[in-house]
């Protein structure tokens, strides 16, 4: 969920229309005084590596800033595997408005997706578009929860995904 939706979620309509904008310069700020200090997950190359070897192509879709986005790609030097990549310069709204995963969409050719998230909201954004969803737990939801936003099959880890993909919607798709 992106600040454009949040601060309505956790604060009011009222708090966005009056701080809304300065509340997300402010995180912005704090932010970026910590991102030098942010680490990948566990698995998060390997996987996109797996996954495009399987003959899919990788759009990443993210609402993030755009400076944000190309540090976490190189973070994980996801940019030599990904064919495509969103950020919130793409969209008007955040997940889990399915905006971003339309965004996602369009980048590639090809009419459908299976959406690997960690969120109830990449689930929420994906299941607007008739998207199937793997979810891992990378995002603090719990499979419960996960669960109830329409994810289809939960994994602890982006490395347990991976060693099972073979038993997942993604590789029944490419049969």
């Amino acid at each position: 969920m992106g600040g454009d939706m949040f601060v309505p979620e956790v604060g009011s309509p009222e708090i966005e229309e009056a701080h809304g904008d300065e509340l997300r310069e402010a995180w912005a700020q704090e932010f970026d005084r910590l991102i030098e200090e942010i680490q990948p997950f566990d698995g998060a190359h390997e996987l996109l590596a797996e996954v495009k070897e399987r003959g899919f192509r990788v759009v990443l879709a993210s609402s993030g800033k755009a400076q944000h986005v190309e540090m976490f790609l190189d973070l994980i030097d996801a940019k030599s595997l990904a064919d495509a990549w969103t950020t919130s310069d793409d969209v008007a709204r955040s997940k889990p408005a399915p905006d971003i995963v339309a965004a996602a969409l369009a980048k590639v050719d090809g009419a459908s997706g299976i959406m690997i998230g960690d969120s109830i909201y990449d689930a929420q954004a994906a299941g607007k578009l008739n998207i199937p969803v793997i979810g891992v737990r990378t995002g603090g939801f719990s499979v419960g929860e996960l669960q109830e936003a329409g994810v289809l099959q939960v994994f602890d880890s982006l490395v347990a995904c991976r060693h099972a993909l073979d038993g997942t919607p993604l590789a029944r798709a490419s049969r």
